[in-house]
């Protein structure tokens, strides 16, 4: 009978032992997938306050460009204008040369103004982005 015992119970530690192991796998599994599922919402998250960004920043591009291109209009109608009104060939190259003046410089500041606004949307767009990027390098040095 001695024998008998001693194998039941090397029996029953066995079949403890792989319970707790069982268990501590499970909970380590669950845990990490909610630790997964956690870091994706996250993801989520960014991508959407990325896209929210870049929309702001298409949508402010987009008035800009309204902006301009009615300025634009209006001044070479007015350029027109007085090139219609010109008493001379003088005056219609005076004319002509002050307004292509004034347009390049109206398109370089316009074109300044829209390439920092581009500039801008693309930093705000990326930001949410940059911030998930290293959460994950450092979530991966902590795991090192």
């Amino acid at each position: 009978m001695a024998a008998a015992d001693a194998v039941k119970s090397t029996v029953d530690q066995i079949t403890s032992a792989s319970n707790v192991a069982f268990k501590d796998g499970v909970e380590k599994t669950l845990a990490a997938l909610n630790d997964a599922n956690a870091h994706s919402k996250k993801n989520l998250e960014a991508v959407v306050a990325a896209v929210t960004a870049a929309t702001k920043g298409a949508e402010a591009l987009g008035a800009q460009a309204m902006t301009f291109s009615k300025s634009t209009f209006e001044s070479q109608v007015s350029a027109a204008k007085s090139l219609a009104g010109a008493k001379s060939l003088q005056e219609v190259v005076e004319l002509q040369t002050a307004f292509a003046k004034s347009a390049m410089e109206s398109y370089m500041a316009a074109a300044g103004a829209m390439s920092e606004a581009a500039s801008a949307s693309v930093k705000d767009s990326l930001k949410p982005l940059n911030e998930r990027v290293t959460a994950m390098v450092e979530r991966m040095q902590a795991v090192r």
